[in-house]
């Protein structure tokens, strides 16, 4: 029997590349994207194949649209068909809202929404033809859910993917697709400029669970969402924040300065 296949944006590093070997440890071949770290994308691919499974690369700018979503079609078709894509590739920002340049805003939205919504278009018209069903996980943010100081387009692409998976959902539901969003909080990545850190040695006393997140963490609930024993959750975000968001009110009332105001 033919494995299923999954093709992970963004896996030359953090979350992407944790979930491309999970998913290679859940008996999947894996197509493997990078933008600039080639190294980093080819780090992944013996990751997979050393779990067992076979691994594609693919380079893609999903600024570059609507031609960058090709990529879908091209690893599908080198390894044999989609059975699961993570939309996990994005950037962010640290700029107030009113020193946004139109430019950046564009930047942040294509990577964060348009190339996530092209992307999860190539796969579920893949997913429909080949009959068996599928599963598209969006990678989100906390801030899917709750604002940032200084990520006004990051927020707005990142709500509008929640609510855009929420609408996948519901229009691919028929076809046996399940769609459902994660929201990782602060995870150790090169994106928040702790790759290779030990999280436990990061206190964070903000965080009930008391540290940042380790992007096996968020693979494990991807795994999951993406496998084979989730055949009825759909449409729903997970949030994976060691319990971030629910310190609104007591950050509310402990905060002890203005500093939160500015980037």
């Amino acid at each position: 029997m033919t494995a299923p296949v999954a093709v992970v944006t963004g896996s030359d590093s953090g979350i992407g590349r944790a979930t491309a070997v999970r998913l290679a440890r859940l008996g999947m071949d894996v197509g493997v994207t990078w933008h600039t770290d080639r190294a980093g994308a080819e780090r992944t691919a013996t990751e997979v194949t050393d779990s067992g499974r076979r691994a594609a690369v693919e380079q893609v700018d999903l600024t570059r649209l609507p031609e960058a979503a090709d990529v879908v079609d091209e690893l599908a078709d080198r390894l044999g068909g989609i059975d699961v894509l993570v939309n996990n590739a994005g950037t962010g920002t640290a700029t107030p809202f009113t020193d946004i340049a139109p430019d950046t805003v564009r930047h942040v939205l294509d990577l964060d929404l348009v190339g996530p919504f092209l992307c999860g278009q190539r796969a579920a018209r893949r997913m429909i033809a080949q009959g068996r069903g599928g599963r598209i996980v969006n990678v989100t943010s906390v801030h899917e859910h709750q604002p940032k100081v200084g990520a006004a387009p990051y927020c707005a692409a990142k709500g509008g993917l929640g609510l855009l998976t929420q609408v996948m959902a519901l229009e691919l539901a028929e076809h046996g697709i399940l769609v459902n969003a994660v929201a990782p909080g602060e995870i150790a990545t090169p994106m928040t400029g702790q790759e290779d850190t030990d999280v436990r040695t990061e206190p964070r006393p903000g965080v009930p669970l008391g540290r940042p997140g380790d992007a096996r963490e968020v693979a494990e609930v991807i795994a999951f969402l993406a496998g084979g024993t989730n055949r009825y959750v759909t449409g729903a975000s997970w949030t994976v924040d060691g319990g971030m968001t629910r310190m609104g009110p007591m950050a509310g009332s402990h905060l002890g300065d203005d500093s939160w105001r500015r980037v």
